[in-house]
C-alpha cells in the first residue's frame, strides 16, 4: 500500500520530493513548518518533475500530496510583497501560473491527496487536477479579495468550468473559509474521508486509474480539458476518437471483456 506521510511525521524541509512506485508517481510538498508554503525554488522543482513524469512512459498516474498537517498555504506572501515594488512585479504570478497550467495539463491522471488545509494559490494547484481526495478535517480559503489581488485569468476560469459561476464568485469575492463537508458539496473534492482512510482511498482510485486504457484516457482528458476551456479542438478530437476504434487499446478491451478477465494494456 502506498503510504502517505502522517501529520506528525518529521520531515527536513526541502523542495518537493518525487517518489515511484511502478505506475504511480507521488510528488510531496515538503516544507511542513511553513504548512507547505511554496518558494519561487519549488515552483523551479515541480516543473522539472513534471517534465520527468511526463517523459516516463510507464507513469500512468501522478499523486500530489502535501507532509504534514496541510496541503499547502500558498505561495510565499513575502515573496509576493517584495516584487510588487519591483520591476519584475509579474514574475511570481506568472510562474505560478505556468506550474498550475503545466499540472493541469499533464497527460495522464492526477490526484489531489489533500491531507490537511488548502490556502490561496494552492487551491488552484489542486483544483488544477483532475481528482481531490481530502481529509474530512480540510478547510480552505482564497483570500485574494482581502490582499487586493486580482487573481490570474487561468486560475478564475478553472474556478468557474469546475465549481461554476456563483461557487467561484463566493469563493474569491466574500475571501470567506469554507470546511470540508461544504468542499465536497461544492464539487471542490471528488470525495472526503476520515484522516485514517486518505491512503487507502487514493490508492484505490489510484489503481483503477493505472489499469485503464493509457491512450484513451489520455485523449479524453485531452477533449474534456479543451471543452471546458471552449478550446475544443474538434477535428484532433475526432482523428483521436477514430484511431481508438483500430487501436490495440479497443482489441485488447474487447478480448478481455469476452474471457472475462482484466484487461493488459
Amino acid at each position: 500500500m502506498m503510504q502517505f506521510p502522517s501529520p506528525t511525521s518529521p520531515e527536513t524541509p526541502s523542495p518537493p520530493r518525487l517518489d515511484i512506485d511502478g505506475a504511480r508517481a507521488t510528488i510531496r510538498l515538503n516544507r511542513p513548518k511553513h504548512l507547505n508554503r511554496l518558494q519561487a525554488e519549488d515552483l523551479d522543482a515541480l516543473l522539472r518533475l513534471f517534465e520527468r513524469i511526463e517523459a516516463d512512459p510507464a507513469i500512468r498516474v501522478l499523486v500530489l500530496t502535501g507532509t504534514g498537517r496541510a496541503f499547502s498555504a500558498g505561495y510565499d506572501l513575502g515573496s509576493i510583497a517584495e516584487l510588487a515594488t519591483s520591476d519584475q512585479e509579474q514574475t511570481a504570478g506568472t510562474a505560478f501560473e505556468v506550474v498550475v497550467n503545466r499540472l493541469e495539463d499533464l497527460p495522464m491522471p492526477t490526484i489531489c491527496a489533500l491531507n490537511g488545509g488548502v490556502y490561496g494559490g494552492s487551491t488552484d494547484l489542486a483544483l488544477a487536477c483532475d481528482f481531490r481526495i481530502g481529509v474530512d478535517t480540510a478547510e480552505m480559503f482564497m483570500p485574494a479579495a482581502r490582499l487586493g489581488l486580482h487573481y490570474y485569468k487561468s486560475g478564475i476560469r478553472r474556478y468557474v468550468s469546475r465549481l461554476g459561476v456563483d461557487n467561484a464568485k463566493k469563493l474569491f469575492l466574500t475571501a470567506e473559509k469554507i470546511d470540508a463537508p461544504e468542499m465536497l458539496r461544492i464539487g471542490y473534492l471528488t470525495a472526503m474521508v476520515p484522516v485514517s482512510a486518505l491512503d487507502e482511498e487514493v490508492e484505490r482510485l489510484a489503481r483503477g486509474l493505472a489499469a485503464n486504457a493509457p491512450a484513451a484516457m489520455r485523449g479524453m482528458k485531452r477533449t474534456i480539458n479543451e471543452i471546458a476551456r471552449g478550446q475544443l479542438d474538434v477535428a484532433a478530437a475526432d482523428r483521436r476518437h477514430r484511431d481508438s476504434m483500430r487501436g490495440a487499446e479497443i482489441a485488447e478491451g474487447i478480448k478481455a471483456f469476452a474471457e472475462r478477465r482484466p484487461p493488459k494494456f
